[in-house]
């Protein structure tokens, strides 16, 4: 569930870049007159437009979210340094506030991203130790069902009787027998 809200709050924070490099393409002359206006080359107009839209884009498809985030976040604290930053104009500083909360929004598509793949790695690291657990319980079971075998064989050729083996150090507890059927259990953390 996690994961369906931080896809949602990322395309969210997506919108906002998108609709800005659009707006910002859409209105050229308006767009260099106020990159003019903060003191900025007016060539920056398109690039900056460009950029906003398809780090947007990149940001809500998922792709690169944490070098994407990384940027978007850089481009919005560059904004609020050349645009935002006069605190004693209310709306200015609510301008700066509302950059401030992107950036944080940012923050968390970015470590939600840093999260997911650790997270793959760490569980694709354990189902390969899981494998090779397995795996040698089966061998060690193999093994231990073959010795009983050749201990009972050994008995019946000399004549001897067949005793009933005494159970060995090594007994899965997580092996319960519910009418003969082997049933593994499973670990909970509640029960209910």
């Amino acid at each position: 569930m996690s994961k369906i809200a931080a896809i949602i709050g990322r395309f969210l924070i997506a919108l906002i870049f998108i609709f800005s490099g659009a707006g910002k393409l859409m209105d050229i002359g308006g767009t260099e007159t106020m990159i003019v206006a903060a003191g900025l080359p007016a060539g920056l107009a398109i690039p900056t437009g460009l950029f906003e839209l398809v780090a947007g884009l990149c940001l809500a498809a998922g792709f690169m979210v944490r070098l994407v985030a990384i940027l978007l976040a850089g481009f919005t604290a560059m904004t609020i340094l050349f645009f935002h930053a006069q605190v004693g104009d209310p709306m200015q500083r609510v301008m700066m506030l509302k950059n401030c909360a992107i950036i944080g929004g940012l923050a968390l598509a970015f470590a939600h991203s840093q999260m997911w793949s650790h997270y793959y790695l760490i569980a694709s690291q354990r189902r390969g130790e899981l494998a090779a657990r397995d795996s040698d319980e089966r061998v060690r079971n193999a093994e231990l069902r073959a010795a009983k075998a050749e201990a009972r064989a050994d008995a019946l050729e000399s004549g001897g009787t067949v005793v009933a083996a005494t159970p060995t150090a090594y007994e899965p507890r997580t092996v319960v027998t519910e009418n003969g059927v082997p049933v593994k259990r499973r670990s909970r953390f509640f029960d209910w």
